[in-house]
């Protein structure tokens, strides 16, 4: 393991939001991560999410893959994806994952009541309750960056957004060498960053995750990030980074093989499928031109995702 760091700690009932959007900015602008406390999500649901979870990881393989991924909803099974896409490994990441998108376009896949019940209102209720979540933290990172409060909105971002819960389970290694008798070590998810605006993540403690805070330089300095009871872990995605102009940091970061199974649940938020992400004027000079054009987010999206599962 590398050295652990204990990241900024942004409180989002906090009645001082200038002083909150401040210390917000100087977390995304130093580490690209930071923890999230008094957000308003019951514990009593997280705990709830994470029993339905290991349910349905539960399940044999072949119950498991009648959901298997379709339009990007769905079961991937163990090293299906592989999150670094310069890597040379011709093996996947070494986890199981579970999609939830969009609720409104009816293109989830849900196990079938009578097997998991409550399993389908569970997820549904937190997707609802994390995505009023993200639409306020959006509100004090707008605050942040020297715009109104309403910015998001005004250009189409929380219009419809492309929110994601996704369920993951990292097998520990006794249980690796117990389903493939092939094994190699690998990451339970290599080095990668996030594509989105912001991503909400909540763990069973179990520690694996790490983060890389200057990604160019060699050799990477990987550092421990511990979770925090009650606590999200939120880092900064890909498109954020493009809206500041690299101000704002998409953090590389990548979790280790645990010796124990390990739990999480990420919400990956994505701006509405024609949202334009382009520089903003806050963020840009004659001295610090915009380094990226103007994109769709779909599209972007689309690209990314793509060369995750073609290895």
């Amino acid at each position: 393991m590398g050295d652990a760091l204990q990241l900024p700690i942004i409180d989002l009932s906090s009645p001082d939001r200038l002083s909150t959007a401040n210390s917000l900015r100087q977390a995304c602008v130093d580490q690209g991560f930071f923890y999230l406390v008094n957000h308003g999500v019951d514990e009593e649901l997280v705990k709830e999410v994470f029993e339905q979870s290991t349910k349905f990881f539960s399940l044999p393989i072949e119950g498991k893959m009648k959901l298997g991924k379709t339009n990007h909803r769905g079961y991937t099974e163990l090293y299906a994806e592989k999150l670094d896409t310069s890597s040379l490994s011709t093996k996947g990441d070494s986890k199981e994952s579970f999609y939830i998108g969009p609720l409104a376009d009816n293109l989830n896949q849900w196990p079938l009541e009578e097997d998991l019940p409550s399993w389908r209102s569970t997820m549904e209720t937190y997707h609802k309750k994390l995505l009023s979540v993200v639409t306020k933290l959006l509100s004090l990172i707008a605050l942040s960056l020297k715009q109104e409060e309403d910015f998001f909105e005004k250009v189409g971002a929380l219009n419809e957004p492309l929110a994601f819960i996704r369920l993951l389970h990292y097998p520990g290694m006794l249980e690796l060498f117990d389903l493939d008798s092939s094994y190699e070590e690998t990451y339970g998810a290599s080095a990668h960053s996030d594509y989105g605006t912001v991503t909400l993540l909540v763990t069973d403690g179990v520690p694996g995750l790490q983060i890389c805070r200057e990604k160019s330089v060699k050799p990477q300095v990987w550092e421990d990030v511990p979770s925090l009871s009650g606590a999200f872990i939120v880092n900064i995605g890909d498109m954020m980074e493009r809206w500041t102009n690299c101000l704002f940091r998409s953090t590389l970061h990548r979790v280790l093989q645990p010796r124990q199974d390990r739990y999480s649940v990420a919400f990956l938020t994505n701006p509405s499928k024609d949202c334009i992400v382009e520089c903003l004027e806050s963020c840009c000079s004659e001295s610090c031109p915009p380094r990226f054009p103007p994109i769709k987010s779909s599209e972007y999206l689309e690209e990314r995702i793509r060369l995750a599962n073609d290895f």
